[in-house]
């Protein structure tokens, strides 16, 4: 490769992390680890995708339904439901919302995604009333007896506590979004994956990018494993890449910039794709082989690269090594969580 060459490859890289910053995406052109222990995603036989919607009116008041099914009859809930065979994740909301609550509605942005690995997902969206009317009792159905406006404080049986946390999460974004609006793409996708913008931050505010050289220069892409949660993958790609620094160093992946879903091709286009912000930060206490406290001393660089298919990448562009360094100290990305 001339210098040229490798000089467009490497401003390729930068225009692709750059993209995926901005919330766009980036086509699926193959998986670098863990494929093999990955089976293609299929609705309903290997992953469950739930959609869940957080909808306040004016008054703040949250948007809740009454369940009809048995085992939690006449609880309240938030709207939600599995995604049916064919649907993208919007279509998915959109329905449950119309089949439980009444209303049509528009999402604004996903707020939180939560994960029990790769076989149970779901995907929490603030979103807003655009017409229907609300469901009342006349209406009860097997989907929900009835709709209502929650004021948060007058007592009301929830079906699970857990919804608290997203309500808050709805509230706060609504006051204070601390993150850009994040809405899934539409790109095909077979398995769940997970693209890493892995970086390495040097006191000196240097940035480096752990990349993958062959075919060409690209973000390393990792399977999700049915037996750890979805963002292990990142670890698996440390564990390749350096394995002599893994347990020296934390892998904290601190949230999702964009997804990629399509799901209209049921077994062959059901999997998701999940564009994440990964930083690899020493682990400054470290311990000798009697488990006693040893001092580390930080050398500015990133762990040295023992696999001949990885390579650091140190960014070059000014203005990208900035928005890096912000969204690495301040996390103003989309979260995800593990339930595991």
């Amino acid at each position: 490769m001339t210098c040229c060459d490798h000089m467009e490859v490497t401003e390729e890289v930068e225009e692709q992390v750059e993209r995926l910053l901005s919330g766009q995406g980036s086509e699926v052109s193959g998986c670098d680890v863990a494929l093999e222990q990955s089976k293609p995603a299929t609705l309903r036989k290997n992953v469950t995708y739930i959609v869940c919607a957080v909808i306040f009116n004016d008054k703040e008041e949250v948007l809740m339904v009454q369940e009809a099914k048995q085992d939690c009859y006449k609880q309240w809930y938030l709207p939600a439901g599995r995604m049916e065979v064919g649907e993208s994740l919007e279509e998915a909301l959109k329905r449950e919302v119309k089949e439980e609550a009444g209303f049509e509605c528009e999402p604004i942005t996903l707020l939180l995604i939560q994960e029990k690995g790769p076989q149970w997902i779901r995907f929490i969206f603030l979103a807003e009333v655009t017409g229907g009317t609300l469901k009342d009792l006349s209406a009860a159905d097997q989907e929900s007896l009835q709709a209502s406006w929650w004021d948060r404080q007058s007592i009301l049986p929830l079906r699970g506590l857990d919804i608290l946390r997203l309500i808050d999460c709805g509230l706060k974004y609504r006051h204070n979004p601390w993150h850009p609006v994040t809405l899934p793409i539409d790109l095909s996708c077979r398995h769940v994956l997970q693209r890493l913008v892995l970086v390495f931050t040097s006191a000196e505010q240097q940035v480096w990018i752990l990349l993958v050289k062959a075919p060409v220069l690209h973000l390393p892409i990792a399977a999700a494993v049915k037996t750890h949660a979805v963002t292990w993958a990142a670890n698996m790609v440390v564990q390749e890449a350096m394995p002599s620094s893994y347990y020296d160093h934390d892998v904290n992946t601190l949230g999702v910039f964009s997804l990629q879903h399509n799901g209209r091709q049921h077994g062959k286009t059901d999997g998701v794709c999940f564009n994440t912000l990964v930083a690899l930060v020493p682990d400054h206490v470290q311990r000798n082989e009697d488990g006693e406290k040893v001092e580390c001393t930080a050398t500015g660089r990133p762990p040295a690269v023992e696999n001949p298919r990885y390579i650091w990448y140190e960014v070059q562009k000014g203005t990208l090594r900035e928005k890096l360094l912000e969204k690495t100290k301040n996390i103003s990305v989309l979260p995800i969580h593990s339930l595991y």
